[in-house]
């Protein structure tokens, strides 16, 4: 097909090359698009190309013009002739036609604005039912079922909300949505991604605003490093995916920079002189009183009255307006599915997003691989006792008065059952087989006498499995307890050691909430000891890598922080702006689940803004958060989170439910888990979220404690579809919102959702790898760019009110 194009092209040049530039735009010989869109057609119709999957697009350079674009073919009398060798389908080519018969010059280069009529004919190229709303207001905006004043309001509030979400992404170099920053900045409406459909005046967004590089993790754009040789080799995605290689490359330069703690905050000094005048390098433009100020303005907004009233009314709406989409739409969409070859359910991409390394295997797994070392290594030494005794693994065995045959999954009980609903602690003694913590210690830790060998085994093993099935991926969570600044290096050494490495798998560290348990022990003196513990070794493995490259190594197999415990657990101490700074906080009470999370959140930005100085990969806050407990935790968490797992007390929450959806912050479901433990399956949340439009996916949490079979993640989606009737293509939007909203690279996601998964609406799809039609995706995104304009605008309009309204006081 492309050998077609340049034929037709080069004849198509060689008959303009002897004109002129300026002869070029006058000369009457010269064919109209409309004439050469009919010959180009000609010519595939008589290859017997029906199917072709190119449009042509041709532009006239002057010499003043941009000569550096390197998709255009350049003669040798300075004629250009650009092709576009997107992939669109004969229903595109159609439109084409259609916009040359509207004798409009096309131009498809960024530099040109395009014919109003065409702009909006070309931006219907999604064709489905759609819904609108008619009635006496001229605006649709104003059908929100409240009066004006309360409109206005709740606009003022939400889009406020809104402002701080960005601002704390932004200092952290998390993702911050597109959309919703380009609704923010003023610019409303559904986004033209295509070069020609830009006519729009564009409105320049604030400078915080303005660079897309804030708008998404550093690790994306991992590829563009010198780090990982096999990486930065690879030309294509398929080749990038295969050879993942984070622990192999060169390591940089030593910065040789001071670096403290300062009232829980790391700081970075480049010399001693700086450290003693107190001037850092980096610097967080956040402390906990002014986090605590906006904290307490999104308590309020979630409480206030109007604004619920406001929320809910919205959120029965977008729920309503999918229910009546997929009545008119469905068998649309299932046909697009169904014209598209090879791809199905199956062979879409999967990302676990939510899984913990110590449980990430089934218990039949876990019992087939203790039999297995019993049977062929009893003699091995595996464990040492308090007082020193070292132990094999059959002594191990035979002072619990079991042998290999005596084993069952029942013996072994791991399984969750009726007895952990409710009871988390009952749910965490289900980690140590048998019952035993000995056990546990020896297979499903890090740091143990054999250092670790049986887990990194048993996560290799998970990571064949996953290799072999091809489409499935896992983000695994590995354990930083904070109680002394060792656990990184060794944690690095066992990674690293075992070579635990997989292009099918991205860890995640998880920081347990256990400050109260270490003190009782002696073990730490104040809380500022646990962050000192976690995030100077981080920061000292990136300034200085040769003081640990073991460490400097692993962190490129990290792309993110979880924050975990039991959020049931009711805070013992008050979060408020005379609470004790980390330093001071030396008490036996645990902090608040928001005082840990602030804490993580502003350490982790500094070490963001380190990294990503250094040209490294960066990580994104995503926590447990809203499994159980109280809604301040969601509070904290749409400030300061990429996005979180579970979420379930959104529904009881409908202002921060909006928000969430506003923002389209990604939620990791895992039903089967709260099942077991805090919510039966059937009140599950998961189906209400997805209908209204919030980017959930499904994950497996404990598949050891949960699942039974070989694939756990298959196992959620085939309970989920079963009990909540979900259609293929309900299936295929949560396989694609788990791998948005992972920490794969974008060569990797480029390869599993197609070249343009940046771009926003239809532009980013491309149903030949995701298996979503186009339907859908315009659908969802049309619907979020109505809700986005509503609010913005409408808050831009009381605001544009008050200050009229105050300038008219004032000159009174």
């Amino acid at each position: 097909r492309i050998q077609i194009l340049f034929e037709f092209m080069d004849k198509q040049v060689k008959k303009g090359s002897e004109l002129t530039n300026s002869s070029l735009h006058t000369d009457p010989n010269l064919k109209t698009p409309s004439q050469i869109f009919e010959d180009f057609a000609g010519k595939v119709q008589q290859a017997e190309l029906a199917d072709v999957n190119a449009a042509f697009q041709s532009h006239v350079v002057t010499d003043d013009e941009d000569e550096s674009d390197n998709e255009s073919i350049v003669s040798s009398s300075g004629l250009r002739v650009g092709l576009d060798m997107c992939e669109t389908t004969m229903e595109d080519m159609k439109w084409m036609r259609r916009a040359t018969q509207l004798n409009t010059h096309v131009n498809m280069f960024p530099k040109t604005t395009v014919n109003n009529e065409l702009t909006e004919e070309l931006e219907e190229k999604v064709k489905f039912m759609r819904l609108s709303i008619e009635g006496e207001h001229d605006d649709a905006h104003h059908f929100v079922g409240v009066g004006d004043a309360e409109l206005r309001d709740a606009s003022v509030l939400l889009s406020q909300s809104l402002e701080l979400r960005e601002k704390y992404l932004h200092m952290s170099c998390q993702a911050f949505h597109p959309t919703t920053k380009r609704h923010l900045c003023g610019d409303f409406g559904p986004c033209r991604n295509d070069p020609t459909l830009k006519a729009r005046a564009s409105v320049p967004a604030p400078s915080r605003l303005a660079n897309k590089q804030h708008d998404l993790p550093y690790h994306l754009h991992y590829g563009k490093l010198n780090i990982n040789s096999g990486v930065s080799n690879a030309g294509t995605s398929a080749e990038y995916f295969d050879v993942y290689e984070p622990f192999n490359g060169t390591i940089p330069d030593d910065l040789s920079y001071i670096i403290s703690m300062t009232k829980g905050m790391i700081a970075v000094y480049k010399s001693e002189i700086d450290e003693q005048k107190g001037q850092t390098l980096y610097e967080i433009n956040s402390n906990l009183k002014s986090f605590v100020k906006d904290y307490n303005i999104m308590l309020a907004l979630a409480a206030h009255g109007p604004v619920k009233t406001f929320c809910f009314k919205r959120l029965c709406y977008l729920e309503s307006k999918f229910n009546l989409h997929t009545l008119l739409n469905e068998q649309n969409e299932t046909a697009a599915q169904k014209a598209v070859p090879h791809r199905d359910f199956y062979n879409v991409r999967k990302v676990d997003t939510h899984i913990h390394a110590a449980s990430s295997f089934n218990q039949k797994h876990l019992l087939r691989f203790i039999k297995k070392k019993l049977k062929k290594y009893p003699n091995e030494v595996v464990y040492q006792t308090a007082e020193g005794r070292l132990m094999t693994l059959q002594d191990v065995f035979d002072s619990l008065n079991l042998n290999a045959y005596d084993l069952s999954t029942d013996t072994l009980d791991v399984h969750a059952d009726k007895n952990t609903f409710h009871r988390f602690d009952k749910f965490n003694q289900k980690y140590n087989p048998l019952g035993k913590s000995m056990l546990r210690d020896i297979f499903l830790k890090t740091n143990n006498y054999i250092k670790g060998k049986y887990f990194a085994e048993l996560i290799k093993e998970v990571a064949s499995d996953l290799e072999e099935s091809k489409y499935q991926m896992s983000e695994p969570r590995l354990s930083i307890y904070g109680s002394n600044r060792s656990e990184w290096e060794k944690l690095a050494d066992w990674a690293i050691s075992f070579n635990v490495v997989s292009p099918n798998i991205r860890f995640l560290i998880q920081i347990p909430r256990l400050y109260d348990v270490y003190k009782s022990k002696n073990m730490i003196d104040s809380f500022e000891e646990i962050l000192g513990n976690i995030f100077i070794p981080l920061v000292e493995a990136t300034v200085n890598p040769s003081s640990n490259e073991k460490l400097f190594k692993f962190l490129n197999s990290v792309v993110g922080f979880d924050s975990v415990d039991d959020e049931s657990k009711a805070d013992m101490s008050l979060f408020n702006s005379e609470t004790l700074t980390p330093d001071k906080w030396n008490n036996s009470k645990n902090p608040p689940y928001s005082y840990y999370l602030y804490y993580m959140y502003v350490n982790l930005a500094l070490v963001n803004k380190i990294r990503k100085d250094r040209g490294l990969n960066t990580f994104a806050l995503r926590p447990h958060c809203g499994e159980a407990g109280s809604i301040n935790h969601l509070v904290s968490a749409f400030l300061l989170a990429e996005n979180i797992n579970h979420g379930l007390l959104l529904r009881k929450a409908p202002a921060l439910q909006y928000l969430f959806y506003l923002s389209q912050i990604p939620v990791a479901m895992s039903p089967l888990s709260n099942n077991s433990l805090f919510l039966d399956y059937h009140r599950n949340p998961l189906p209400e979220f997805f209908n209204r439009g919030i980017p959930v996916a499904l994950s497996t949490d404990d598949p050891m404690q949960f699942h039974y079979t070989k694939e756990p993640l298959m196992e959620e989606y085939s309970i989920a579809s079963q009990v909540w009737k979900l259609t293929p293509c309900d299936m295929c939007e949560l396989a694609v919102n788990s791998v948005r909203m992972s920490g794969f690279e974008p060569k990797v996601k480029e390869h599993w959702l197609g070249k343009s998964y940046e771009k926003e609406g239809p532009s980013g799809n491309d149903i030949r790898q995701t298996n979503v039609p186009n339907i859908r995706i315009a659908f969802r995104h049309e619907t979020l760019c109505d809700e986005l304009t509503m609010v913005c605008r409408t808050a831009k309009e009381a605001r544009s009110r008050h200050t009229s309204a105050t300038d008219q006081a004032d000159h009174a």
